[in-house]
Order: structure tokens, then C-alpha cells, then sequence
């Protein structure tokens, strides 16, 4: 699958802005990382694109990403992009083993966070470090429907320092700040 016909998907079943930039944002950090390792950036594209896609027809466990899966397996959606969603979920059942499951729920509540860290800033994106996400993250009031275990689990998964990974995600999505709406003055 290509990363068009992802988008076509995406389009498709996801109508809110905001969960659309959520995956462009979870892509971006899920491709650099796909560099990082040497791995396929298309299917690790594909697999970020997609890993919400039906959130807003099945909002509840376990319906999502259960039922979204067998939509994509109709689709004919690779099994291994597949699994990696399944796996993105912690009640699912499926173990992330895979460099790809790893990465893709590592980056999942982590790139959701960040955003939520650069709206509040008055340069977006560009006013977001480490530093100051790690501060956010103590404070249970902001963005509370974001899971810090999974964000601090998902980098232990990946053997990556936790600020080193908030570092990296953060420049990823820098690079599409435009994109995301989080550049300066958006």
C-alpha cells in the first residue's frame, strides 16, 4: 500500500481535523525513525497513517482498532501493518515484538502530547524541547486523557532514553510543523 492510498483511507473514515494531524504527527515520528533503523519508511508510513483511522466509528475498547483491523484486512492491508496496529492497543492482546509495533505505540501518545505542549506555546512546535515536555508531563491536570505510562512504557520498549525520545519526535514533527498547524504564528 502506498502512503496516497493510506491518506485515501484516513480521509476517508477520519472527518476531524484534529485526529488527521494526529496521524501526520505520529507518521512523522514513526518515519524518522523507520530512517533511523533502516527500515521500510512507506510501510512504517502506512502503518502511522492508519493506526487511528477508525477512532471515530469505534471510539471504545475494544472495538477500535479491532474492528478496523478487519476493515484494512478487507482492504487488503498488509498483515504485518495490521498486527502493528492491533498491537498499538494494550488491551488487545496482540504483544508488540517488532521493531515497527514498538516504534508505532511509542510514538502514539507521545506525538500527541507534544502537540498539546505546542499549542500552549507561544511559538508552537518551535518552543518545544525535552525539557519542557518532561514538565508538562508532571502536571496530571494538562492533557489528562494522554497515558504518561504509555509514553515513558513506549520508550523503554524501545531502549531509548525517555528525553532523548521526546527529543527526537519533537524534531520530526518539526519538520512538518507546517503541516501539523503548529508552526510559529499558525
Amino acid at each position: 500500500m502506498t502512503r496516497d492510498e493510506a491518506l485515501a483511507i484516513l480521509h476517508e473514515f477520519t472527518k476531524s481535523d484534529s485526529l488527521r494531524k494526529h496521524a501526520l504527527a505520529v507518521e512523522a515520528c514513526v518515519t524518522a525513525y523507520a530512517r533511523r533503523f533502516g527500515e521500510d519508511e512507506q510501510k512504517w508510513s502506512v502503518t502511522a497513517l492508519l493506526h487511528d483511522f477508525d477512532y471515530e466509528m469505534h471510539p471504545n475498547a475494544p472495538d477500535h482498532p479491532m474492528k478496523g483491523e478487519r476493515m484494512l484486512a478487507e482492504r487488503g492491508v498488509d498483515a504485518e501493518i495490521r498486527r502493528a496496529i492491533l498491537s498499538h492497543a494494550n488491551y488487545s492482546g496482540v504483544p508488540r515484538e517488532s521493531s515497527l509495533e514498538k516504534t508505532l505505540f511509542a510514538c502514539d501518545e507521545l506525538a500527541g502530547f507534544i502537540t498539546a505542549v505546542a499549542y500552549v506555546k507561544p511559538d508552537k512546535l518551535a518552543g518545544v524541547d525535552a525539557k519542557s515536555v518532561r514538565k508538562k508531563m508532571k502536571d496530571k491536570a494538562f492533557a489528562r486523557s494522554v497515558n504518561r505510562d504509555d509514553i515513558a512504557s513506549g520508550a523503554t520498549e524501545l531502549g531509548i532514553d525517555l528525553d532523548e525520545h521526546i527529543a527526537f519526535c519533537i524534531e520530526a514533527m518539526k519538520g512538518r510543523a507546517g503541516e501539523l498547524g503548529l508552526a510559529a504564528g499558525a
